[in-house]
């Protein structure tokens, strides 16, 4: 015959029992909320149009996903997600780049200008004037692709020849407007600027 089961044996057992019990119930008492690490993404810093912003991101995030989502800075678009269409094109460092095919943790160490940074205030660059007023900017997804690309040009050719506006923008993609008004908008812009650097020469 079984010796008897003491009469304390649950009394003893049970404070190892509730502490099994509470660590594989899922109760929410026992249940820690994930941390930022727990889910995979690493707090890192951006220079953004010249302010030093903190965000929380998967390291192989895209770029453009970081900006417009955790920034919310939506002037960037997203057209064709490949790289093809410009339509999400930001500066890193002065040079044009598609900011759909940049993972963020390579842009931690880079600075950054979006379509928001162009303007001073409330002054629009020359060339987001142009766009206004000679038509160049219709629907709205290609247009801050295609001002920053102008932007590139203008640095490299301030006069450029039609030849090379064509080529300066051919890496960006428009639906709307014929491409004719964009190109007519950075003429205009190059030539403005040839005549405010006339009238400013003693």
């Amino acid at each position: 015959m079984a010796d008897p089961k003491p009469a304390n044996a649950n009394k003893a057992a049970g404070p190892k029992t509730k502490a099994v019990k509470a660590a594989t119930s899922g109760s929410s008492k026992s249940k820690a909320k994930p941390s930022a690490t727990a889910t995979g993404k690493i707090p890192m810093t951006l220079s953004v149009n010249g302010k030093s912003l903190k965000v929380e991101a998967f390291p192989m995030a895209r770029l453009l996903d970081v900006l417009r989502e955790s920034l919310d800075l939506t002037g960037t678009k997203e057209g064709c997600g490949e790289g093809e269409c410009g339509a999400c094109s930001v500066f890193m460092d002065g040079r044009l780049v598609n900011s759909c095919l940049v993972p963020v943790l390579q842009a931690t160490t880079a600075k950054i200008v979006t379509i928001e940074g162009v303007a001073d205030g409330n002054k629009l660059q020359p060339i987001q004037e142009t766009f206004i007023t000679e038509g160049g900017a219709q629907c709205g997804i290609c247009t801050p692709g295609m001002i920053l690309a102008a932007i590139a040009l203008l640095k490299k050719h301030p006069q450029p020849t039609d030849a090379q506006i064509r080529e300066g923008l051919s890496g960006n993609l428009c639906r709307c407007t014929g491409y004719m008004k964009i190109f007519d908008s950075v003429r205009v812009a190059a030539e403005r600027a040839l005549a405010n650097e006339g009238a400013s020469t003693p």
